[in-house]
C-alpha cells in the first residue's frame, strides 16, 4: 500500500511538471495568440481553438450523467463512437470555412452558409436553431455552474433559483458594460483547467480497480450486441439512439467557424479543429469512461457528477477546487452565448436594416440584445424550474438542426456546384450524405421523444420565419442586386442592331468567364442568384439575369421565349457548355440536361449546341 501511494505521487509529480514545461514552453512563444499583418490584429489557429475548448470542456459537468441517464453504461462505448463522429462533421466545418472564405464570407457559420445556398427561408430556421442553442447553453450552464459550485452545501431549490438569475444578469451586466473575455484570459484560465482536470483524470484512472474496467469492457460488449441484434435497420436506429444521448458532450464545435473572421484563413480553422481532435476529442470520452465505472452514485449525483467524482478520488479539498472551476468554466460558457447571439443578430440586423436593435452603448456594447438575452434566458430557466434534465433535453435538439442544416447545406452546395470552386479542401460526398441522414435521424428521434425541445425549438422557428420572411420582402440585400440585371428586352435591342442573320446565344454560369469583345451577332447569358451578387459586366454583349425564385431550366426557357417571339427573323443557335469537372460535377450538370434535351421540341426553329473547344498543347 505505501508503494501504492510512493508511485502514485511520483507520477501525479511527473505530470505536473510536465504540464508546467509544456505550457511554460508555449509562453514563451511569441505571436502565440496574436499577430499583426495587413493592416489589422488576427488570431492566431490556437486562440480560437482554445476558445471553442473551453466552450466545448463544460459539456463534462452534465452531457455523461444526461447520457447515463438515458442509456446507461452504454454511454461509455458511445461518447467514444460519438467523438469519432464529431470529428467527420469537423471535417466538412473546415470545407464550409473554405467555401465561404471563397465567396468573401467570413464567420457567421450555419447562418451564413445556409443564406448563401438556400436563401432567406432556411437561413431563419438556421438563426431560430443557433439562437436555441444558445439560449439553452447558457441556461444549462447557469444551473450546472449553481449545482456544482453548492454541491457541499444544502440549499432549496427556491435558492439556487436565485442565484441562477443573479448570476444570468451578473454576466448580462459585464457586457453591457463591455467587458468581454479576450485571448489571453481564456488562455490563462486553460492552462489552469487543464492541469487541474488532468489531474482528476490521473487520479481517477489510478482509482480504477479490475470491476470497473470490467464495466468499461461490459460497455462495448453491449455496444457491440446492440449493433449486431436484427437488420440492418435495428442497427442503425440503435446507433441514432447512442448518437443523440452523447451528442451533447460534444456542443461548441460549431464555434470555430462562427469566429473564422478573427482569423487570417481557413487554414486556421482546420489547425483549430486539429487541436480540438487531439484534446477534447480524447479527453471527454476518457474523463467519462472513469466517471461512468467508478462506484460513485450515478443517479443520486446527476447534477453535480464530476464535482463529486473529484471528491471521491481525491479528498474535500480537490472536490471545492473542481467545484469551484466547474462554476469558473461554466460562467464562461453563458458568457460566449451572450457574445455569440449578439454577434449573431448584429450581423442579421445589418443585413436587413435594423440598426435601431444593434444600437451600442458609450462603450461599444450591445445592450439591447444583452438585456433580451438576459430576459429570455431568466424566462427558460423559470419555466423549466432550473432542470437540468429538461433543459438538456431541449438543447440536443437544437444543436442537431443546426449541426443537420450545415450538413444538408454543404451537400446541396456541393451537387450544384461541385469542386470547381474550392480545390484545395474536399471531402467524400457520400460521406457527407452519410453524415447527413444520421443527424436528420437523431433529429427525429430527438423531436419525437422530446416535446419541450420539440416545443420550444419549433415555436422560435415559426416566430422568426414569421417576422423574417416579411422583413426580407422588403429588407433584403439581394434587392440591390436585383436591381443592376439586364432585362430581356435589352438584349433584343442588342441584337435586333446585328445585320447579321445568324445569332448566337451563349449560356454561362455565373463564375465562368464572359467574352470581352464586342460582338453584336452573339449575347453571352450569366443567370446568377442574387444571394451569390451579379457578375461584373465584362462586355456590351455580356447580360446578366437574376434567377431567384425558379431553376436554371426555367429561367433559360423564358429568355429562349422572348428570342423567339421578338426575332422571328433571325437563325439563332443556342451553345451550352461542356462540363470537364469531376464525374459528381457531370452527374449535377447531367440533371439539368435531362430537362435541357427537351428544348429542341419547344423551340424547333432554334439549333442547340452542347460544345468544347480543346486547349492547344505547347510543345518545348
Amino acid at each position: 500500500m505505501e508503494s501504492f501511494f510512493t508511485d502514485r505521487f511520483a507520477y501525479t509529480l511527473a505530470i505536473n511538471l510536465a504540464l508546467f514545461g509544456v505550457f511554460g514552453y508555449l509562453l514563451t512563444r511569441k505571436n502565440l495568440l496574436a499577430y499583426f499583418s495587413q493592416g489589422r490584429w488576427w488570431l492566431t489557429w490556437l486562440s480560437i481553438a482554445v476558445i471553442t475548448l473551453m466552450d466545448e470542456l463544460t459539456s463534462i459537468f452534465y452531457a455523461p450523467s444526461e447520457a447515463f441517464r438515458v442509456i446507461g453504461t452504454n454511454a461509455i462505448a458511445f461518447l467514444i463512437v460519438t467523438s469519432f463522429f464529431i470529428r467527420l462533421i469537423s471535417t466538412r466545418m473546415i470545407e464550409i470555412a473554405e467555401i465561404l472564405e471563397f465567396h468573401g464570407i467570413k464567420g457567421g457559420g450555419v447562418y451564413s452558409f445556409s443564406y448563401l445556398v438556400l436563401g432567406p427561408s432556411v437561413s431563419f430556421i438556421a438563426v431560430a436553431s443557433i439562437l436555441v442553442t444558445y439560449v439553452l447553453t447558457a441556461s444549462i450552464s447557469t444551473v450546472s455552474a449553481v449545482e456544482n459550485g453548492t454541491a457541499f452545501f444544502q440549499m432549496s431549490e427556491t435558492g439556487k433559483l436565485m442565484i441562477e438569475f443573479g448570476l444570468v444578469w451578473f454576466v448580462a451586466l459585464i457586457n453591457i458594460a463591455g467587458i468581454k473575455e479576450n485571448a489571453k484570459l481564456t488562455f490563462g484560465i486553460f492552462i489552469v483547467a487543464s492541469i487541474i482536470l488532468i489531474n482528476l483524470l490521473f487520479m481517477g484512472t489510478m482509482d480504477m480497480g479490475p470491476h470497473h474496467w470490467d464495466t468499461v469492457g461490459q460497455s462495448f460488449v453491449n455496444v457491440a450486441v446492440g449493433m449486431d441484434y436484427g437488420n440492418v435497420f435495428n442497427t442503425f436506429f440503435f446507433l441514432v439512439i447512442g448518437i443523440s444521448s452523447c451528442i451533447l458532450a460534444y456542443s461548441g464545435i460549431e464555434s470555430v467557424v462562427q469566429t473564422a473572421s478573427l482569423v487570417k484563413s481557413w487554414r486556421d480553422v482546420g489547425k483549430a479543429y486539429t487541436f480540438l481532435a487531439l484534446t477534447t476529442g480524447i479527453f471527454t470520452p476518457f474523463i467519462a469512461a472513469v466517471v461512468l465505472s467508478s462506484d460513485i452514485n450515478l443517479v443520486e449525483h446527476e447534477t453535480d457528477l464530476i464535482t463529486q467524482f473529484a471528491k471521491m478520488v481525491g479528498g474535500i479539498p480537490f472536490g471545492y477546487i473542481v467545484g469551484i472551476l466547474a462554476s469558473v468554466l461554466l460562467m464562461m460558457a453563458v458568457n460566449t452565448a451572450y457574445i455569440a447571439s449578439s454577434e449573431l443578430m448584429e450581423r442579421v440586423a445589418h443585413r436587413y436594416g435594423f440598426h435601431w436593435i444593434i444600437k451600442t452603448n458609450k462603450r461599444q456594447s450591445l445592450y439591447r440584445v444583452h438585456i433580451a438575452n438576459a430576459l429570455f434566458y431568466s424566462l427558460i430557466i423559470y419555466i423549466t424550474s432550473g432542470s437540468q434534465t429538461t433543459l438538456a433535453e431541449m438543447y440536443a435538439l437544437g444543436l442537431l438542426a443546426s449541426f443537420a442544416i450545415n450538413i444538408g447545406s454543404l451537400l446541396i452546395y456541393r451537387y450544384s456546384k461541385g469542386t470547381r470552386e474550392s480545390l484545395a479542401y474536399n471531402t467524400s460526398r457520400l460521406g457527407t450524405l452519410i453524415i447527413f441522414v444520421i443527424l436528420l435521424s437523431c433529429f427525429l428521434y430527438l423531436g419525437y421523444h422530446k416535446p419541450y425541445g420539440t416545443l420550444m425549438w419549433s415555436s422560435v422557428t415559426a416566430i422568426f420565419l414569421f417576422v423574417g420572411l416579411r422583413v426580407a420582402r422588403k429588407r433584403a440585400p439581394e434587392i440591390k442586386e436585383i436591381q443592376q440585371t439586364d432585362q430581356p428586352l435589352n438584349m433584343i435591342f442588342y441584337l435586333v442592331e446585328s445585320e447579321a442573320e445568324n445569332l448566337h446565344i451563349y449560356f454561362r454560369r455565373p463564375k465562368e468567364n464572359a467574352p470581352q469583345i464586342d460582338d453584336k451577332s452573339s449575347a453571352f447569358i450569366s443567370l446568377y442568384h442574387p444571394r451569390q451578387g451579379i457578375p461584373e459586366k465584362v462586355a456590351p454583349n455580356h447580360f446578366r439575369f437574376a434567377n431567384q425564385s425558379q431553376s436554371v431550366y426555367q429561367g433559360m426557357i423564358e429568355i429562349l421565349y422572348a428570342l423567339e417571339y421578338e426575332l422571328p427573323h433571325k437563325k439563332i443557335t443556342v451553345h451550352m457548355g461542356w462540363p470537364t469537372s469531376s464525374w459528381f460535377d457531370r452527374l449535377s450538370i447531367g440533371v439539368m440536361i435531362f430537362s435541357v434535351i427537351r428544348l429542341p421540341k419547344m423551340f424547333p426553329r432554334f439549333n442547340f449546341v452542347i460544345e468544347y473547344f480543346g486547349h492547344e498543347k505547347v510543345h518545348k
